[in-house]
């Protein structure tokens, strides 16, 4: 009974450290734009704006993954990732949509998923007609696909990293396995982990920024920020500005996916 009672407060207490981010240096996070092309152009217009406001850093903008499926424009979000990332510091991070979108080029069952999975919109935002994609069968789909989505766009994704960390602050597309150290992550559970990382105690000596795991409102906590908003259906994209030990969130709102369509 007193080991359990000691588990149980050892898990609620309050962590050691305050995270932070290196001094001259500020990053701004965005949670899952899925095909939302609109949102991202309204939230890189509001952290361009957020960014004129402050003091001059070192700034690095990280998308947290799934920049593709679900929503009615991963081709634009794709195009408008890239052009960003001219202008300024952009890193990408693989979600486990990125993941199945290369996957399905090559492999029948990882096709079908992606399909199931908000695929068939991210190929229509390629000039794929409805009539045509409605008649392909797989191999067909596959081989339209090989023709129609750009190489620059294999290659952009392809290029996407599993992991980022800056200071205290480790970003992920979906979260960490607790207990193993960084270092040794499997890529998979960075891309698809959940219950097994959210309920887990924040015992950690470093806060995880992550998305994949959609949430009415982001999840702000010493050690965990959770910024999957459900942008492809509810309209509404995250972001968290982070330097030395501040916080503050942006969002941008905007149709939801009926009336976005």
């Amino acid at each position: 009974m007193l080991k359990r009672l000691r588990s149980f407060l050892e898990s609620r207490s309050e962590p050691d450290i305050t995270p932070t981010v290196p001094e001259g240096q500020r990053i701004y996070a965005i949670g899952d734009i899925h095909g939302r092309c609109d949102l991202l152009c309204r939230m890189i217009a509001r952290i361009e704006a957020d960014e004129v406001g402050r003091e001059p850093a070192d700034t690095t903008v990280i998308l947290l993954g799934d920049l593709v499926d679900r929503g009615p424009d991963s081709a634009g979000v794709i195009a408008t990732a890239r052009e960003w990332a001219k202008r300024r510091r952009v890193r990408i991070l693989a979600g486990n949509h990125e993941e199945m979108f290369l996957g399905s080029l090559e492999r029948d069952e990882t096709l079908r998923h992606f399909l199931r999975h908000g695929g068939r919109e991210t190929l229509l935002s390629y000039p794929i007609p409805a009539e045509v994609y409605s008649r392909a069968t797989l191999e067909e789909l596959r081989q339209i696909m090989n023709e129609v989505v750009p190489a620059d766009d294999i290659a952009f994704m392809q290029s996407m990293e599993d992991r980022i960390q800056i200071g205290d602050y480790v970003f992920v597309h979906a979260g960490v396995r607790p207990g193993i150290p960084l270092q040794e992550q499997k890529v998979s559970d960075l891309r698809w982990i959940r219950a097994e990382f959210i309920e887990a105690p924040e015992n950690r000596d470093f806060a995880v920024v992550h998305g994949h795991t959609i949430l009415e409102a982001p999840h702000i906590s010493p050690l965990r920020i959770s910024l999957d908003t459900g942008a492809y259906a509810s309209g509404l994209l995250t972001a968290v500005g982070l330097e030395g030990t501040a916080r503050w969130l942006i969002s941008v709102q905007g149709e939801p996916a009926a009336a976005a369509a």
